[in-house]
């Protein structure tokens, strides 16, 4: 992964609502929710949901699917993993005997 893309990544999910979103999404798992869905369990408002979810989406960490007049949204969880490893992937190599539990 691309420091860049992390970056972008890390700042969609750096705002409280959009990280709810997100932790929402990676709760409900591959089925995901609807956008009403979603802003009825974190009481949303559809405008500010919108806008969000666009952030997710832009940032590869959320999709959305139409399904006729909805959009299904869902975790992209091959992008987080990819985020979190990114994180960690050098976890502990500067002192390996700190002992993270990692490695």
């Amino acid at each position: 992964m691309e420091s860049s893309t992390a970056v972008t990544m890390l700042a969609a999910l750096a705002q409280p609502s959009r990280l709810a979103v997100f932790r929402l999404l990676v709760e409900t798992g591959p089925a995901g929710l609807t956008a009403g869905q979603i802003g009825e369990a974190l009481s949303l408002a559809p405008a500010t949901l919108s806008f969000h979810l666009k952030s997710l989406c832009g940032a590869g960490l959320a999709e959305g699917v139409s399904e006729g007049r909805f959009i299904r949204y869902c975790a992209r969880f091959e992008a987080m993993n990819a985020l979190v490893g990114y994180l960690t992937e050098n976890c502990c190599r500067a002192s390996p005997e700190a002992g993270c539990g990692r490695c």
